[in-house]
């Protein structure tokens, strides 16, 4: 049953589409559906997806939904695919370091348009031509950088986890907020009735310098990381 559902979601995203074979003329297409399933998402959040819902805003019965997806699993992958932007392109005679740079800014602001995206893009499944795109920019920006494919495979996992954990955060956070000011007022009033006894956070947080710079603080560890890397294998060459 697994595998089945695999090879429609496969079939959905990668193969030609698939035109009903029973019933009149299609009247529906799957991009069509797929933007019905994100003006949901959006609006509501994932969990408020569902057939029926997105068949009625389409003004079809949800019975007609299936004759082209198959089910929710099928209809959030290709929710994924529609909402997802292109990567960016390889900007002509940036370095490694500006193109990873400029595509986790990409990234978060993905995440930023559509934050249900956080939700849909868990666990294994099947991806679709879009978001592979955004595993290849980083693996072609690092080729040729003396690391090995499962290395610059494990970057673009350590760049996207670093730009989801902030997406996290600033979701929490609200739109009218931002990660760090919820945090400190939270803890501000607690920490400073107990600086004694924490007296480093309490220092740092009455810091005014550099508020919510998370998402460009860590990415330039990273990148910085991965530069010393990149120097050391060249230094061994």
């Amino acid at each position: 049953m697994m595998a089945e559902a695999a090879n429609d979601t496969v079939r959905l995203l990668w193969g030609p589409p698939a035109r009903p074979t029973r019933g009149p003329k299609p009247a529906l297409s799957l991009e069509r559906i797929a933007a019905a399933g994100v003006e949901v998402a959006d609006a509501e959040g994932l969990a408020a997806v569902s057939m029926q819902k997105v068949a009625g805003l389409l003004d079809f019965t949800k019975m007609s939904l299936y004759r082209y997806v198959p089910g929710k699993a099928e209809l959030i992958a290709l929710m994924v695919e529609s909402a997802v932007d292109a990567p960016p392109d390889a900007s002509e005679g940036a370095d490694w370091r500006d193109q990873l740079t400029t595509w986790a800014h990409h990234l978060a602001e993905s995440f930023a348009r559509h934050p249900w995206l956080l939700d849909a893009t868990v666990g294994a499944r099947i991806i679709g031509p879009k978001e592979l795109g955004w595993l290849e920019r980083v693996v072609t920006a690092l080729d040729g950088h003396g690391l090995t494919g499962p290395e610059r495979m494990d970057a673009a996992v350590l760049l996207t986890g670093h730009v989801r954990g902030i997406a996290a955060q600033a979701r929490a956070a609200g739109p009218a907020a931002t990660p760090e000011a919820e945090l400190l007022a939270a803890l501000g009033t607690v920490v400073q009735e107990h600086a004694d006894r924490f007296p480093a956070v309490a220092a740092a947080m009455a810091d005014p310098g550099g508020r919510d710079q998370a998402l460009e603080f860590g990415l330039e560890r990273i990148l910085d990381g991965l530069a010393a890397l990149i120097d050391r294998r060249a230094g061994t060459a």
